[in-house]
């Protein structure tokens, strides 16, 4: 069995002449991706990634993973971005939601170096100053600020607690094979190493080390987790009849309501362990898509919680936007709702239903209220959280979302736009070399 797109949804919103004009198109960017013939092309490392891992490499994360877990009660995960959103996300969707350390054979995953808060690092270090600790750093350059910070912490806590000869035993680098400040450390220091490969991008290396080792630490199967992903990646290649190529067909969807008027795509799921899958998404598209001008604006929701806050506006607000549902059909746990005497809350109408059931109605009473106001909705259906299924969710973004950018006439695996605010920052801080832009920045803030 494997995730389906139902479009039940999205149908009174599209003709079908668009749909097919618009299919034959993302054929050929299909095969643009496996000839290599479209912008970007020296990054497609990730196309066929997830059937071409090997055994050897696979063989090596279970090990260094095993070592890392033995002498653990937490692992640091340093990364930014695509260094840290997928193997989060996968983590997040498969693990208990509440686990008492103690009772549990796996070490915590602590994840630092995505932002520049103070306090985070300060508590972070006291949260972890009596637990045996080990750390995967992960950046291709080693000089990227906010990891680069936050591993500068790290390691000196690390080197203290341990001495410098158990603390390279304890530190695991993921870096560029051969350059960078990091690849030169971990040289120097004898850390173990694996390597991100120069045609992978951040966002799309879910199925390197950069995503598998965290992944594998935590204690989930990284194996199933590749299975999945790679049926996908044959179930959408060149060779795959277009009716079932699941990716083309979403990226075909939502570049007609982008054309229709449609610039804002909210993925919304009913599972909160699914949070940080959509903010993974959201990099995902965000940093592909959003070129010369164009794009789809990613934006993501948890309902039903965010029904009490963003319902309304999506109910009747301006209509420039569409839904992309992830639906679960299957939970692990079974609770029913009780019944109540008094009945004070008016809900015995639900008693002896499960919550899952309950959960099921609301989500399909949104989607129709919400294409009754005008909202299309796509939707993603999963027929349960595990690592073989989310190994295809993530290839079925990842490969949409490549097609999906052709579509757009862009180049989906660049981003310059990213490093603007890395100068500003540079230059206000003193960094040599931009002193002249710190000066002129400076003035500009002060008139503020």
């Amino acid at each position: 069995m494997n995730i389906r797109l139902n479009l039940s949804g999205v149908k009174p919103f599209i003709d079908e002449n668009s749909v097919k004009a618009l299919t034959d198109s993302a054929v050929e960017a299909n095969r643009s991706l496996y000839e290599k013939t479209g912008k970007g092309n020296g990054f497609l490392g990730w196309l066929t990634l997830p059937s071409a891992v090997s055994e050897l490499e696979i063989s090596e994360i279970e090990q260094i993973s095993k070592d890392l877990r033995e002498k653990s009660d937490a692992v640091i995960v340093i990364g930014i971005g695509g260094s840290y959103l997928g193997a989060k996300a996968v983590i997040e969707s498969l693990k208990p939601s509440f686990t008492d350390s103690r009772d549990s054979e796996d070490p915590e995953i602590i994840f630092a170096g995505h932002h520049l808060d103070e306090d985070y690092l300060y508590e972070l270090l006291s949260y972890i100053k009596d637990k045996r600790i080990s750390c995967i750093v992960i950046s291709k350059s080693g000089t990227t600020t906010e990891p680069a910070v936050a591993f500068r912490l790290v390691k000196q806590f690390i080197e203290k607690k341990y001495g410098k000869a158990e603390a390279k035993e304890r530190i695991v680098a993921i870096t560029d094979e051969k350059r960078g400040a990091l690849r030169k450390m971990a040289e120097q220091e004898g850390y173990k190493t694996f390597v991100i490969p120069d045609d992978v991008g951040g966002r799309f290396s879910v199925f390197t080390p950069v995503g598998l080792l965290p992944v594998s630490v935590a204690g989930l199967d990284v194996r199933t987790l590749l299975k999945g992903a790679s049926d996908m990646e044959k179930s959408s290649n060149l060779d795959a009849p277009v009716e079932k190529n699941i990716c083309a067909t979403y990226a075909v969807i939502r570049n007609i309501l982008y054309q229709n008027g449609k610039k804002i795509e909210i993925l919304a799921n009913y599972n909160p362990k699914l949070h940080y899958l959509t903010e993974w998404w959201k990099q995902l598209f965000g940093e592909s898509e959003g070129k010369e001008y164009k794009g789809i604006f990613p934006a993501g929701v948890d309902f039903t919680s965010d029904l009490h806050s963003m319902g309304q506006y999506i109910q009747e607000g301006e209509r420039i936007l569409f839904e992309t549902v992830i639906g679960v059909e299957r939970q692990y746990g079974e609770l029913t709702v009780p019944e109540d005497d008094e009945n004070l809350d008016q809900l015995d109408f639900l008693a002896g239903k499960r919550i899952g059931e309950v959960n099921r109605m609301a989500e399909l009473g949104t989607m129709l209220a919400h294409v009754d106001g005008g909202v299309p909705n796509i939707r993603i259906e999963i027929p349960e959280l595990n690592e073989y299924y989310m190994g295809q969710l993530i290839y079925f973004f990842e490969k949409s979302c490549g097609i999906s950018g052709y579509l757009l006439g862009i180049n989906p695996f660049d981003q310059p736009g990213v490093e603007a605010y890395k100068k500003n920052m540079f230059a206000l801080l003193g960094k040599p070399g931009f002193e002249i832009e710190g000066e002129k920045l400076k003035t500009r803030i002060a008139s503020f």
